[in-house]
Formats: structure tokens, sequence, C-alpha cells
């Protein structure tokens, strides 16, 4: 089985309806395009910064809820809803939503690993200072295979995705403005490491760089192959990344190097 798949790269606004109409205008591309699968940038619906999470925040069935629902349906695409802010009981969690084409929730995933970094001399970043963690790990069915979801710190996790695949995950959905100090480190090699380790499709959905933030994305918005190869990217510019997901491909690469079924049980050696 093949399908296209299409990630929307482009920055958000603090005007809230200003985000509401990229995000339609790049999905509705996106689906004129093939795509059947479609996903949104890390929070898509706010700029990427402490003061608008809370602010900005919405409970389940919200506006940005329901303009995801409608917008798949429309367009008649999986979509993953990049994230938003939710608010849930008092506290704000960083949640992505995932619809079918009917506009039913197959799948909530509130970030599992919060963003708190500081490194010496230079970027530094809390997100626990407003964010609550999630604890629950996203794979769901579609008629296209299982999806996985993560957002963007879970990546530095690798047995939160061996978990993923475990469950069946052949295509994983991952949401993320990494900053421009983490990013040209780590950003490709996390991906395609997750990629070749899980025997996977990974997809990388970023924010464009918005010049006027504060927080300044990585963008370079990215899919990597169940070989580790990268197979299309973004630069820092507004923008739609689409490629090919191939899933006799994947099947081909888990029987010539059959990891799943070869790994071993072992024991920690005792002195």
């Amino acid at each position: 089985m093949k399908y296209q798949l299409a990630l929307c790269q482009f920055y958000s606004d603090e005007e809230k309806e200003i985000s509401f109409r990229k995000a339609a205008e790049y999905i509705k591309k996106a689906a004129a395009s093939g795509a059947r699968v479609v996903s949104l940038p890390e929070m898509w619906n706010c700029p990427y910064n402490h003061k608008f999470f809370a602010p900005m925040s919405e409970p389940e069935g919200g506006p940005s809820y329901k303009l995801m629902q409608d917008l798949a349906k429309e367009n008649d695409i999986y979509l993953i809803g990049g994230s938003i802010p939710e608010e849930s009981e008092g506290r704000i969690f960083n949640t992505s939503y995932c619809f079918s084409p009917d506009g039913v929730l197959l799948g909530k995933h509130r970030k599992i690993h919060m963003f708190d970094i500081e490194i010496k001399g230079g970027f530094s970043f809390c997100e626990s200072d407003t964010l609550t963690p999630g604890d629950k790990l996203t794979v769901f069915n579609t008629d296209l295979g299982k999806i996985g979801v993560a957002i963007c710190y879970d990546i530095r996790f690798p047995k939160m995705f061996a978990d993923m695949a475990a469950a069946g995950a052949q295509l994983i959905v991952l949401p993320a403005s990494f900053s421009e100090s983490t990013g040209p480190a780590h950003w490709e090699l996390l991906i395609r490491a997750r990629a070749l380790d899980n025997q996977l499709y990974f997809a990388a959905s970023a924010p464009a760089r918005d010049p006027s933030s504060g927080y300044n994305s990585h963008a370079h918005s990215l899919v990597a192959d169940p070989w580790g190869k990268i197979i299309t990217s973004a630069a820092l510019e507004e923008t739609i990344v689409q490629c090919e997901i191939d899933l006799d491909y994947l099947a081909q690469v888990r029987e010539e190097i059959p990891i799943s079924k070869q790994a071993r049980e072992y024991h920690q050696h005792e002195e």
C-alpha cells in the first residue's frame, strides 16, 4: 500500500484567526495535491512562547478542535493536528488531536516529556513552568495502517518509540519546534535514528522560522524512511513538504533485517 503524506510548515500569529486561515489554506492545498495524511506543526494556533500558552489555550471541543475536525472532513484526509495548548481542569497541556476523514477523533496525544533545558552560555527554556506533561502513548488504527503521534522533546526518549513500534506503528508523526540551538546539532540525527531503530517512517512537522518571534524555530520539516534515509525536507520558509509512504517497502526492510524477531532478553552483569 502507498499513500501521500504532507507536512504543513508555517508559523502562527498572535491573532488566532490568522493562524486559522493559514491552517485551512495549507491543509486545502495539501489535500488538493493528493495527500491522504496531513500534519500541522507544533503549537500552530499560537506563538511558541510561555506568555501565550495559557491565554490562548482551549478545552477539548474548542474553536481550534472544531476547525481541525471540519478541515479533516471537508478535505477527506487524516489530520494530525500538530499541537495546541489544551486547557483541562486548570492545567495546560501541549496536545495533538488526530482526526479521521469523517471527523472522528482517533487519537489525542499530550506531550509526555517537557522541554526543560539550560545550555551553558546559550539557550534555556522550561516548558514545565507553564505546561503539564501527559502520560499516555498514542498509536491508532487507520485504513492506511497504524500511525503513532508524539510531540517534539518526546523524540529524545528512544524507549517510547520502541514501544510505539511494538504497538504496530508504521508511521510516526512528530509535530516539533526544535530551537535554533539544538536543531542544527540533533534534529536530523534524532529523526533518522528513530526511523532506523524502529524500521518505520518518521515525519517531523515543524513551524516555519518567524523572523519576528522571540523563539526561533529550527524549521526543516522532514521525513525519514525505514532505512534511515531522508526522503523529503524543507528549509526555513513557509511551505508544504510531501512524499510517498510505501508500506510494502517498510515490510521489505523489516523482512530483510528482522530485528524485531531477533531481539533477545538479556541480564545485566553482576560483579
